[in-house]
């Protein structure tokens, strides 16, 4: 059931931004309210073990004579169903820069990837996750030229800010100047808040007006199919010289209140927050475990896992494990390991040394990635995220494509078996590897992970028995398959962490209601016995009874063993 809109709770929390101009608020609240309830479907789908997540550029698969979203639906409906349920196209809309990300307009579907109608196709059989770049978006919006023109209309939609102003204590996420100069219709300069790039302007969230223009797409959004959104960079969001901008009491409450409002049409939306920041900042955003965030994404696996593979060792991937707690059983993480981002390693701090987060760095670049830097507050720089493959960040120069092969798909099945909804980067399933010819082209790092393939190339490459992608994807798709299909596996359920044979061996316990699932990871080179967990159990990979008093762990493998 949906919630009824409380006025009274709505009320408090918008005087807590907008003062006397809180009533105009909720008035416009009330009419989008009325502009949605027939639009949007309010049938209630809770998250379950089914629920698996592709991570996606809309032209990453290409074909001609059809659109790249008509593409992309091929490679759905014949690589990824049943098995990977939903769709995260990443921004699909009309952009200048970022890849996507700097949108010039929230409700248009870029004209180079298709139509909304192609959207609506996708959904028929595959849930959608939309993102939500609503922190900033282009200088070429006509939201920003309407701005420049001193329409009345957008006048305080973002940021202007006089050059002297003490702006020392911002948090960046890039190193990158924070203001950027531009000239109204007046030829009068501004300078104007661009937390990210020159051509990405940060929205002005002190001014009601933007809290209702952005409700207003989140609603479309969801009026569009969209299962899951993403609010991008939303750590940014509210602005106030004199602080570090991040993590901002009233950034938490505007959430909330966008959560409360979608939640009175539909219990079938659901908001996740990307926070590329240290664990604890990033669970700040689950707030009591109802009001916030449904799902955060969990950043620190990715980087962990790459530790812990390179150590050969899972005792500091145990005890971060172990500290995983959630504010309730209504929410979850969002687990991966790659995504059209680099790695980031802000989510490592307090869980391994600088020395060794600079290690990691020196790695990649050694895998023939490059390193991202931030600005820090004493003027140092310091690794922000690892440019680099995932599966060739995870190898060393001396692996052979089988333990490269093995590695990857170790990690994947760990990332699996954690407790949450799992998402899976196109390239990961697909077993790519380094596109440097991207990077020499654009001077963008990221591009090494943001290979455009052609739909019959890789739908080929993809069914030769022994190749690389073959290997790699054949072996996902039978840990999706499992996994889909044990209610162990359930985003909410129970999960244990521990080590075994000198940290060599690391084991997640599933448990919903009385199933039982012993997942384990053989994180060294050689092959090794463990007692067996339970006394009567199935390898659920094999399909296999198993009778032994012992377990065999091949190296850098897994198995997960369902207790009878």
């Amino acid at each position: 059931m949906t919630k009824p809109l409380n006025k009274a709770t709505i009320i408090n929390s918008l005087k807590d931004l907008y003062g006397d101009r809180s009533n105009w608020v909720y008035k416009h609240i009330e009419q989008l309210i009325e502009k949605y309830r027939t639009k949007i479907n309010a049938t209630n789908n809770p998250l379950n073990e089914k629920d698996v997540i592709l991570i996606t550029y809309g032209d990453n698969v290409q074909k001609q004579g059809q659109t790249h979203l008509q593409t992309l639906k091929q490679f759905v409906d014949e690589f990824c169903l049943p098995e990977i349920n939903t769709t995260h196209i990443l921004p699909f809309f009309p952009y200048t820069s970022d890849d996507g990300f700097s949108v010039t307009d929230y409700f248009e579907v870029d004209s180079n990837l298709g139509s909304w109608n192609d959207i609506s196709n996708l959904s028929n059989r595959s849930n959608l996750m939309f993102d939500a770049v609503v922190n900033h978006m282009s200088k070429s919006s006509q939201w920003f030229k309407s701005f420049l023109a001193e329409d009345s209309e957008y006048k305080d939609f973002f940021l202007a800010v006089t050059p002297n102003e003490n702006l020392s204590m911002v948090v960046r996420p890039r190193a990158l100047p924070l203001l950027t100069p531009f000239k109204n219709t007046h030829g009068v300069e501004k300078h104007i808040w661009t937390t990210f790039s020159e051509d990405q302007v940060d929205l002005n969230y002190a001014a009601p007006e933007v809290f209702i223009a952005v409700l207003d797409v989140l609603l479309f959004y969801a009026s569009k199919n969209a299962k899951f959104i993403r609010l991008d960079a939303i750590a940014f969001l509210w602005k106030k010289i004199g602080t570090s901008c991040i993590h901002l009491t009233e950034t938490h409450t505007i959430i909330k209140l966008y959560k409360q409002i979608i939640k009175t049409l539909t219990n079938n939306v659901f908001l996740i927050t990307e926070t590329n920041v240290p664990h604890k900042e990033n669970i700040s955003y689950f707030g009591n475990g109802q009001d916030e965030a449904d799902l955060v994404y969990n950043f620190t696996l990715a980087p962990l896992l790459v530790y812990s593979i390179i150590k050969g060792n899972t005792k500091v991937l145990s005890k971060w494990a172990n500290s995983l707690e959630l504010p309730s059983n209504k929410v979850c993480f969002f687990n991966f390991t790659a995504s059209h981002d680099g790695i980031g390693m802000r989510p490592l701090q307090n869980i391994i040394s600088s020395e060794e987060i600079n290690e990691l760095a020196h790695h990649a670049e050694k895998r023939g990635g490059q390193v991202g830097y931030k600005n820090n507050e004493d003027g140092t720089q310091s690794p922000y995220e690892l440019n680099c493959n995932y599966m060739d960040l995870l190898s060393t120069e001396s692996d052979n494509e089988e333990t490269i092969i093995r590695k990857m798909l170790l990690t994947q099945a760990v990332m699996l078996a954690m407790p949450g909804v799992p998402g899976i980067y196109f390239h990961s399933l697909v077993g790519s590897r380094n596109y440097y010819k991207g990077v020499e082209e654009s001077g963008i790092k990221r591009r090494i992970n943001r290979e455009k393939l052609i739909f019959e190339e890789i739908s080929k490459e993809l069914k030769i028995f022994g190749g690389l992608r073959n290997k790699v994807y054949t072996s996902y798709k039978k840990l999706l398959k499992v996994r889909t299909n044990e209610k162990a596996f359930n985003p909410f359920g129970k999960a244990e962490y521990f080590n075994l044979e000198n940290h060599k061996i690391f084991v997640i316990k599933r448990q919903f209601n009385k199933e039982i699932i012993y997942t384990v990871f053989n994180f060294s080179n050689t092959l090794i016995k463990i007692n067996a967990l339970a006394k009567n159990a199935v390898d659920l990979l094999n399909n296999e009874e198993l009778v032994e008093n012992t377990w065999k762990i091949e190296p850098h493998n897994y198995a997960w063993f369902k207790e009878k």
